[in-house]
């Protein structure tokens, strides 16, 4: 859940500005999602614990942002464009 507190957030989020500065593509991007995987394995150590962590913030993260984000920008476009088909 990203929904963390507001003093957690000032102190993360610039640091996440700064990174950003840096990001030119999807690749950049996906480059640092993998490194900060692989960071958490560093320092947590390599255990399926760990791994299974890291893949259900991975999921979470999907679907929050699918249910946060895609799927408003999907009515968005349904109202546009019309529907596919009576199934919709």
């Amino acid at each position: 859940m990203p929904y963390i507190k507001q003093e957690k957030r000032r102190q993360i989020d610039p640091l996440i500005e700064n990174l950003f500065e840096h990001l030119n593509d999807e690749g950049d991007f996906n480059y640092t999602i993998t490194k900060l995987m692989h960071k958490y394995i560093h320092l947590k150590g390599l255990k399926y614990q760990h791994c299974n962590a890291i893949m259900g913030v991975v999921e979470c993260a999907k679907q929050e942002f699918y249910r946060k984000v895609v799927s408003k920008y999907e009515e968005k476009k349904i109202q546009e464009n019309g529907r596919v088909s009576d199934l919709d």
